[in-house]
């Protein structure tokens, strides 16, 4: 959702309100089964961008699917053979899965390094001039 969100964000028409345009191109991000359940709305609409984001995500993140992803994003490792880079690609894939986690971002910052192998840690400490987990991740240096 995020991908759909930042493209909403670029087009601009005057005059037209960014929930609006939000409502129009959404169907377009859709395919399959969830276009067709967008489209079951068509008749009783759905006005507010926040209740298309309401039923969406009660529809295809159910609790039971977000209790089951945010069990595996705390419970995050880094693989024996998995280098930094894969391992920061793995942990935001599993965001994505689970757009409902609730997780701040310094939890989420806090959880990824958590689940790093000691060494990358101590590296990443070192090179950041100390405990990472002490950092603003919202700090630029």
């Amino acid at each position: 959702m995020a991908t759909f969100i930042e493209i909403c964000n670029i087009v601009k028409i005057a005059g037209v309100l960014n929930e609006a345009i939000g409502l129009s191109l959404f169907s377009f991000s859709l395919a399959g089964e969830a276009k067709r359940w967008l489209h079951s709305f068509k008749g009783n609409g759905l006005k507010t961008w926040e209740e298309v984001v309401e039923k969406f995500l009660k529809k295809y993140f159910p609790e039971s699917k977000t209790a089951e992803g945010k069990a595996i994003i705390s419970s995050f490792h880094q693989f024996p053979d998995e280098s930094l880079s894969e391992a920061l690609e793995r942990f935001r894939d599993l965001l994505r899965r689970t757009p409902t986690d609730g997780f701040s971002e310094p939890i989420q910052l806090n959880m990824f390094i958590d689940g790093l192998r000691p060494q990358i840690k101590q590296l990443l400490d070192a090179s950041a001039g100390g405990k990472n987990k002490a950092k603003n991740p919202k700090r630029s240096n």
